[in-house]
């Protein structure tokens, strides 16, 4: 709608709407929209989408990260992080796929390891 393209309700299990803030801790399976501000722990294997108006603060661990909002902290992505052009992402990240748009924002470090596929070195 409006030439951009909407998640159907299906693919999203929650969602923190703008104008709500959450501190905590999240744990999930599938994906999770926040659109808010949360502060606090994410766990999941699924998919974390931050909204543009979203401010995410804390540890992060996901198995996808996508990033249009802010965030800052450490950030652990077992499969993939895309930072889309109005990213604002400050702390440690750790991924072993990274997608870049022109225009996101990027203050800290990034380790990228193997892919999901490939086996760590013994």
């Amino acid at each position: 709608m409006f030439g951009r393209k909407e998640m159907s309700k299906d693919e999203i299990n929650a969602f923190l709407g703008a104008g709500t803030a959450y501190q905590g801790k999240l744990h999930f399976q599938g994906s999770v929209r926040i659109d808010g501000v949360f502060h606090g722990e994410v766990t999941s294997d699924g998919t974390l989408v931050v909204g543009q108006e979203a401010d995410v603060q804390g540890q992060i661990n996901v198995g996808q990260l996508v990033l249009s909002g802010r965030m800052t902290g450490d950030i652990h992505a077992r499969e993939k992080v895309v930072l889309h052009k109005t990213a604002n992402l400050q702390g440690k990240l750790f991924t072993p796929v990274l997608v870049v748009d022109e225009g996101a924002v990027v203050e800290g470090t990034i380790t990228m390891h193997g892919s999901p596929e490939t086996p760590a070195a013994e």
